[in-house]
């Protein structure tokens, strides 16, 4: 128990609180499983990764989860932009956010090229020169979803070439949500089987299956605990983020096809 449980919160402070997943919070509890791996290697939003681990397996937060969310400005762009443009106010809403991470869903009746044009003015003003690949060129590949920030906003896939693709391709692989079936549980860890992401020929592409460890547990904390054999599971860097259905998998398997096909005609002109 930590030193603030069992004791009245101070003024102004709500304190801890329990959050149910089937509650209003469902689309806040479902952004911190996926947002928790990135954050906690530093790579997105403010470092508050114990707050995302802990709400993400307890459904209890200490402090405001939203404003908190509001800190990652890859993905609270496209989660407002998708949430107006489909007449839901709230951008936390569960399928709001269960589409930004796994695309389909309410994300299928927005116009690709109307959500880019929306996201290039919100992200363009601020991006620096890093980022000089943000123009309108990049509509023909958008999405109201993370795998096209992955592939076609983030610069690493104008990385990929003949030569020294490595690295490149690991953080693409790694940073998109990937699918896998459970095989085994091995202490904090599990065993899955899933598709990993190729480049051969100058194109992007997904292996065969193959068996990988992923993470499910750290300080004693898991986000599915009681995952078994045969199950589907999200995969977002090395952390076992959720549990996928079966329409959910193939949700998620169109989006990725999609992003990868629309990135190779991308590199095709780019690469020659």
């Amino acid at each position: 128990m930590s030193a603030t449980e069992g004791r009245p919160a101070p003024a102004g402070d709500a304190g801890p609180v329990a959050v149910a997943a089937e509650s209003d919070h469902a689309g806040a509890w479902l952004f911190a499983r996926y947002a928790y791996a990135p954050n906690k290697l530093g790579y997105c939003g403010p470092a508050h990764s114990e707050t995302l681990l802990g709400y993400g397996a307890t459904g209890v937060v200490q402090g405001d989860l939203r404003a908190l969310a509001r800190g990652f400005h890859g993905a609270w762009p496209y989660l407002e932009i998708l949430a107006r443009l489909v007449g839901i106010d709230d951008p936390l809403d569960r399928q709001v956010v269960e589409a930004y991470w796994l695309g389909g869903g309410v994300a299928d009746a927005v116009d690709p090229r109307e959500f880019g044009e929306a996201l290039l003015a919100r992200i363009r003003p601020q991006a620096g020169h890093y980022w000089k690949h943000l123009t309108p060129e990049i509509l023909d590949e958008a999405a109201p979803n993370h795998c096209f920030h992955v592939f076609g906003v983030y610069p690493w896939s104008r990385l990929l070439g003949p030569r020294n693709f490595e690295q490149p391709l690991q953080v693409l692989d790694n940073c998109r949500i990937r699918w896998g079936r459970v095989l085994e549980r091995d202490g904090d860890h599990i065993v899955v089987s899933c598709q990993r992401l190729t480049w051969e020929g100058g194109r992007l592409g997904l292996s065969e299956p193959r068996v990988e460890r992923a993470t499910l547990f750290v300080d004693g904390l898991s986000f599915l605990p009681d995952v078994r054999p045969g199950e589907w599971v999200a995969l977002h860097w090395d952390w076992t983020t959720d549990r996928l259905t079966d329409e959910q998998v193939e949700r998620l398997r169109r989006t990725t096809l999609r992003q990868i096909e629309a990135t190779n005609r991308r590199l095709a002109r780019e690469l020659g």
